[in-house]
Formats: C-alpha cells, structure tokens, sequence
C-alpha cells in the first residue's frame, strides 16, 4: 500500500504539489486525470522518490520513504518520452532490470518474450533502439517496466507516442496486465475516454491539487465540483450560468424546469452543466431549454463534428455524430435536456447529478 499524507511541493515560490492526501491499494490501477501543467508529472516523481517532497510524508507498505533513494525503492516509471540503453538490444532492454534483479536465464528469457509478443516487438529483439520507430522505442521501455516485477508501476502517457490502432489494442490489454501482476499502477493521463477505458480510481487534478480520488466512473458520473467536472470532460463540460425563480431555471429568455429531485432547492444563482454529447440541435422528447445561437466554428473529424456555438456571450460546444454543414454565422437552436443536466451552486459544489436522483 502507497500512501501520501499531505504531501506538497514547492519549486522557489511555485507550489507544485498541494497538500495531496490519497492511499492506494496493493493490485490497484490507479489514474491521474488532468491537462498538461497540472501536476501529474511532479506527483509521480514525489512517488518515485525523484523529488523529495517539501512537506509531508510518502508511506510505502507502513515505511515512510521520504529521502530514500530512488534506487533502493521497487519501483518502474515509463515517461512519454522513452528511455532505453541505446547499445543494447531489444531483448537486452527488456531482460535489464531482471539481469540486475538476479532473476534466472530461463525466466528472464520466457518473460521477455511474452511482453514481447504483447508489445509487437518479437521480430525486433535483435535490434538496436537506433534501428526502432519512435513507437517501437516506447513499446521497448514500456515492456521492461511490465517485466521488472515492482511494487509500484508508474506510467506517465506512456501511449501518447504510438499510432492509433496500437494505442486502442494495449488500452484493451494493459487492465488485464495490471489485474494479474498485484502491483500498485498509476498512469497519468489527459484524456477521459482513456481513464474511463482502464477503470479502477481516478485522481482528477488542476493546478497540483487533487479535486477529487472515488472509482473512476464514480467520478465521471457525480464529479464533486464543477472544476473535476470539466476536468473529466473533453471537450470540456458546457457551463450556463442560471437563476432558479420558483420552478425553473432561467437564462436571459430561456428557461427550463428544474428537475423534481432538488424541486425544493432554494431560489438564486447556481451554473448548469451538460457534456458536448449531450447537447442537441434537435428538440429532445422531454423537458428542455432551448438556446438561441450563432455557430462560431465547426471541427469535423469525419465520424463526428464539433459545432462551436454562441449564445449571449456564453461558449459551448455540441458533439454530432457524422459530418453536419454549417457555416460559421449561421444562427440556429440548441437543446439541454433536463435527464442529462449537472447542476451547481454558487460555490461550484455539485447539487445534482443526472440519474443520481441528487445523490452525490
């Protein structure tokens, strides 16, 4: 078991790290979720022992490691941008850190060649890294972290580098991976589909501090704030400023019911929330605001479009499935559903979920 307890890190007057506290488990996978800049990074380095944090204490199986070495710690980190001895081949690579383990020849051999396999890299073992592509090298130094046999497994957007088919094949086997080694996993991500692909916990983090730590689809369905909301949304989560009067909430001249699980909630301002696919530009069976707006851009990537739209100064996006022609200018209706509607107070603390009934 890892756990940090109020761990910061400062760089000069910059805060990098602040006051994070979260235990994870033996055999966990665990994700961190934010933008570039907001601290993924810094914190598995602190993990790691890399960095020694300024405040705070990193306990490792009931032993607080601060200070420790990184070399006296069980632990493997695959960065995005990949490492490998350039003089040694493939299999040497992989075989590295069980060679200096002592591990047997007929393990190491055995082992190599099965994260081989998994990695595509078996015509290759004979090569240099020189001689590799740039997603080969990253598969090499991912398959020595996965044959190492750590306690703690860090892997820092270690897919970012390969082409598409390969990323979406080991994002389907890398949870199989982690289920059986026992090791404590903990990827850094940007992007939420692929926190949601590999489950276990997730960790969203702005600006060095943990928002929020549950079961990942925990945190996408009933985000604690409106900041991990739009964290765990891409593009992020449409935000519309209301005033609940009696009923309904009101934007300039539309308005829509509140939904009867906060009927009681009391009148004022609060922000409603609802994911660019869940925006429509068709008027939806149930209840629902409809929004007057003018289209500023459109981005179509041939399965789906992105249609930017504004409407009284307020930017959102609808998320369309196929090619839809628009042209920038037009003025055209969007819907929010109620199902599918966030609602927040004054404080960005989350009132309401959708299919929660106001749980959480």
């Amino acid at each position: 078991m890892l756990e940090l307890k109020n761990v910061s890190k400062k760089v000069g007057r910059d805060l990098h790290i602040d006051d994070v506290t979260m235990t994870l488990e033996k055999g966990s996978v665990n994700i961190l979720l934010g933008p570039t800049l907001s601290g993924k990074t810094s914190l598995m380095r602190l993990m790691a022992g890399l960095d020694r944090p300024t405040s705070g204490e990193i306990v490792m199986n009931g032993t607080n490691v601060v200070g420790m070495p990184v070399q006296k710690r069980n632990v493997a980190m695959v960065y995005q941008q990949f490492i490998n001895y350039p003089a040694m081949t493939v299999y040497e690579n992989i075989a590295s850190p069980m060679r200096v383990a002592g591990v047997d020849g007929a393990t190491i051999d055995r082992r190599v060649r099965e994260a081989a396999d998994l990695m595509k890299l078996s015509p290759y073992l004979d090569r240099t890294p020189l001689n590799l592509s740039g997603g080969q090298q990253q598969r090499t130094a991912l398959a020595r972290a996965l044959v190492k046999d750590a306690e703690l497994v860090l892997l820092d957007e270690p897919l970012a580098n390969l082409d598409y088919k390969l990323r979406e094949e080991l994002r389907v086997e890398l949870p199989k991976i982690f289920a059986e080694t026992g090791a404590i996993f903990v990827y850094a991500t940007t992007e939420p589909q692929e926190a949601l692909l590999l489950g276990g916990r997730t960790a969203t983090l702005s600006q060095g501090r943990v928002t929020q730590f549950d079961r990942t689809i925990d945190v996408y369905n009933s985000p604690s704030d409106l900041l991990t909301a739009q964290t765990f949304s891409d593009p992020p989560m449409n935000i519309l400023p209301v005033t609940k009067t009696g009923a309904d909430f009101v934007f300039d001249a539309s308005r829509i019911e509140v939904p009867a699980a906060i009927a009681g909630l009391g009148d004022g301002d609060y922000k409603i929330g609802v994911r660019p696919h869940h925006m429509s530009l068709h008027q939806p069976q149930g209840k629902s605001m409809k929004l007057d707006c003018t289209i500023s851009t459109t981005e179509i990537t041939g399965s789906e479009s992105f249609i930017h739209l504004q409407s009284r100064g307020v930017h959102m996006v609808a998320l369309m499935h196929g090619v839809h022609r628009v042209e920038i200018g037009d003025a055209i209706s969007a819907y929010l559903d109620q199902e599918n509607l966030f609602v927040f107070d004054r404080n960005e603390n989350l009132v309401f979920a959708p299919g929660l009934n106001g749980q959480g």
